[in-house]
């Protein structure tokens, strides 16, 4: 009998064993998502919403003190336009190290299968 028939340890793995890896990889897939529960369509409804307030609330914070300072501190550029770019840019970059968390989030609970 060779090696490869006795199962030894330097063997490579038998079909049986590849088919098994793969059918217990698929089911654990298949456990994790029943206990996630049903993500359907307004779970995606909300998280678009939440990373649109990401991005929607800085940039309405920064144009309301912009407007204030306006009107206190009157200068050569306009305070609005001025925070509110910095807001905008702040709220993306609040939306896109979110999404980079699930990002790395997902890819960690695939890397596990």
């Amino acid at each position: 009998m060779s090696d490869k028939q006795l199962g030894s340890p330097g063997a490579s793995p038998s079909e049986e064993d590849v088919f098994a890896g793969r059918i217990n990889t698929k089911a654990a897939r298949k456990q994790r998502a029943l206990r996630a529960g049903d993500q359907g369509v307004w779970f995606g409804l909300g998280m678009s919403g939440l990373i649109g307030w990401s991005v929607a609330v800085p940039t309405v914070l920064g144009s309301a003190i912009g407007v204030w300072l306006d009107d206190r501190h009157p200068q050569k550029f306009s305070w609005t336009l001025t925070l509110l770019f910095a807001g905008l840019i702040l709220g993306c970059f609040n939306a896109w190290h979110w999404v980079a968390q699930q990002d790395a989030s997902m890819r960690e609970e695939n890397a596990d299968d």
